[in-house]
């Protein structure tokens, strides 16, 4: 049998422009090869009817942590490596599930699990991962606590960041994750929530150590991507030659305009913080975390109302931790508020594509690129919920290979 599918009668978004194109869609090798009203197909190619569905490119996630299995991002360190996989590869299978064929992992997956997904050992999207965050002393990524002295040199495996000062600490410690397979090289330019010492309004790493990240990627062909809230941590990250800021909850004009100048990305995740607020601490979000996390969360749509205004380009992100993540299709929802359907979607399709390096390969349905697509009972442009509707998921397919059915 030939490694070809004809996909028929479906309405297929084309993202750009906007509209439906009512017809077929021939995949060969999990490359669509065609789209058109009427299209024929090898005798023995797989046929599959999409008669009344509304048909998206696979969705993107620019901001996962696909190892973070709890919020308590201390205690992961001390899980067993073996039982943390396996509640990865479960949590990758589930954002399959969700229509999202392709993630950015944003600090904690590493060449293994991108190894299991590329030799089909394990179900899950298109993997695209930074490898360990850099963090300087007390910065996002340090967990230990006031009281604590001591910085285990060697982290476990479940470790999502490793702490580095000065700039050839940071030279070397981003040499070594583009030699473990790293896409991307993370930095905390800012402080967070999930960290038990610092404060969200507090700068991080020098200029000097932001630039010497940002030297070592652009030489290996890759980029870095910041952690950052407040307008100076994300121009000072701007400015060394960041190309996409991470949450940015608290953007301001003069900082929406260096956006503008540098072409950079900002990639917003606000679900994490609303499932954080309602349910954080049930999943081991620290007291002292939980208390942060309204001071992001009431700016976030504020920022999201200002980028999108300014004309920056926003990618889709989560961010959730633990066993928040079946949230994770409801940042739509809570993006509609501000934006219209269709530029969530492009959030979460052309600009995701960007993001990743693959214009023209992920994000689109035209021919030349993989064949990833997401099929719907209900028009997702009348009803973004739609996206956060498990029932309303006909169709999950990666690569050409029907990967969700349901017929109910």
């Amino acid at each position: 049998m030939s490694d070809t599918t004809l996909f028929t009668s479906g309405l297929f978004l084309d993202v750009e422009a906007a509209t439906y194109r009512e017809g077929d869609l021939l995949v060969a090798d999990g490359v669509v090869s065609e789209t058109g009203p009427g299209l024929s197909a090898p005798a023995d190619a797989r046929r599959v009817d999409l008669a009344g569905a509304y048909v998206l490119p696979g969705l993107i996630d620019c901001h996962v942590h696909v190892m973070a299995n709890t919020a308590d991002l201390a205690d992961l360190v001390r899980w067993p490596v073996t039982y943390n996989a396996h509640r990865t590869a479960r949590l990758l299978g589930e954002m399959l599930d969700r229509g999202f064929t392709t993630v950015r992992d944003m600090a904690g997956a590493d060449y293994g699990t991108w190894r299991a997904l590329q030799e089909g050992l394990i179900r899950g999207p298109r993997l695209f991962y930074a490898g360990r965050a850099l963090s300087q002393t007390g910065g996002h990524g340090d967990h230990r606590g006031p009281g604590e002295h001591f910085l285990d040199t060697h982290p476990g495996c479940c470790e999502l960041a490793t702490v580095v000062d000065g700039a050839d600490a940071v030279r070397k410690a981003a040499r070594d994750e583009l030699r473990r397979g790293a896409h991307h090289v993370k930095v905390m330019a800012g402080g967070g929530v999930a960290s038990p010492t610092d404060r969200i309004d507090s700068t991080q790493f020098s200029v000097a150590e932001l630039e010497a990240a940002v030297q070592e990627a652009t030489a290996a062909n890759r980029y870095v991507a910041a952690h950052a809230y407040t307008p100076e941590s994300i121009k000072r990250a701007l400015h060394a030659g960041v190309r996409t800021i991470e949450h940015g909850n608290l953007l301001d004009s003069a900082t929406a305009e260096i956006f503008r100048e540098t072409r950079a990305y900002l990639v917003m995740n606000l679900v994490t913080y609303w499932a954080l607020r309602a349910e954080g601490r049930e999943h081991g979000l620290p007291e002292a975390s939980w208390r942060k996390v309204g001071e992001v969360l009431d700016g976030g749509l504020h920022a999201l109302e200002l980028a999108h205004a300014s004309g920056i380009k926003i990618g889709y992100g989560t961010d959730l931790l633990g066993g928040m993540h079946r949230h994770q299709s409801q940042e739509f929802v809570i993006r509609s508020e501000i934006q219209a359907p269709i530029d969530v979607i492009r959030s979460a399709t052309v600009v995701g594509a960007e993001i990743v390096g693959l214009p023209g390969k992920l994000g689109t349905l035209a021919p030349g690129a993989f064949a990833d697509l997401v099929a719907l009972t209900r028009d997702p442009l009348d009803h973004i919920a739609a996206l956060a509707d498990p029932a309303a998921i006909k169709y999950v397919v990666r690569g050409g290979a029907i990967e969700r059915s349901h017929d109910g």
